[in-house]
């Protein structure tokens, strides 16, 4: 057996110790078998953690948040100041912007506690701070996507959390069309939102 199937058989039976529920997906590469947790949130509905034993332990990714349309520099400066806090994780951006959580718990600390710390950690981090990633990075998206839905009279109560941003007086009344600065371009991240397949 190697270190990482060794490794592998630990994590999975720390996750039924603490009874988290997981899914498996062979990696088809050379990490062999991911085990993918999905954490339940309020802010963000949903935060994908793909954990993958490796020789030397776990690894911990877990999708955060897409490339911000605005505001790089608020939102990494953000995010180096919320790396100073947090446990077992750090936030780090891939290859195309979009923003991870990720650590690595080494096979001498692979623990059910340990786990749940980490695993907590990036629940509490990737639901809290979500938001605040949203109003850094996407206000102008988010200030167009609750003009159009009031020019259409579509439903606001998953925008209501940005309402502070909102000049209201500014807007067009219900049934008015929209202003060429109100249209859409791209839709506010949802609190599902995640990637296609899983974080890597």
């Amino acid at each position: 057996m190697t270190g990482a199937e060794a490794n592998l058989g630990v994590l999975v039976e720390a996750l039924a110790e603490r009874g988290i529920g997981y899914s498996r997906k062979s990696s088809g590469g050379p990490d062999g078998e991911h085990v993918i947790v999905e954490l339940p949130g309020e802010r963000k509905l949903t935060t994908t953690v793909l954990l993958t034993a490796t020789s030397h332990g776990v690894r911990v990714e877990a999708f955060v948040c897409r490339h911000p349309d605005e505001n790089l520099a608020g939102v990494f400066k953000y995010l180096l100041q919320r790396n100073r806090r947090l446990y077992g994780v750090a936030y780090t951006v891939d290859n195309i912007g979009d923003i991870y959580l990720v650590g690595q718990i080494g096979s001498e600390a692979l623990t059910p506690g340990e786990l749940d710390r980490v695993l907590g950690q990036v629940l509490e981090a990737a639901d809290g701070d979500f938001n605040v990633l949203l109003e850094l990075g996407f206000v102008t998206s988010i200030r167009r996507e609750w003009a159009w839905r009031v020019s259409r009279r579509e439903p606001l109560h998953n925008l209501l959390a940005f309402e502070h941003l909102i000049d209201k007086e500014s807007l067009p009344a219900p049934g008015e069309p929209l202003p060429e600065q109100y249209r859409p371009n791209r839709s506010v991240p949802d609190a599902g939102d995640g990637p296609l397949g899983t974080p890597g």
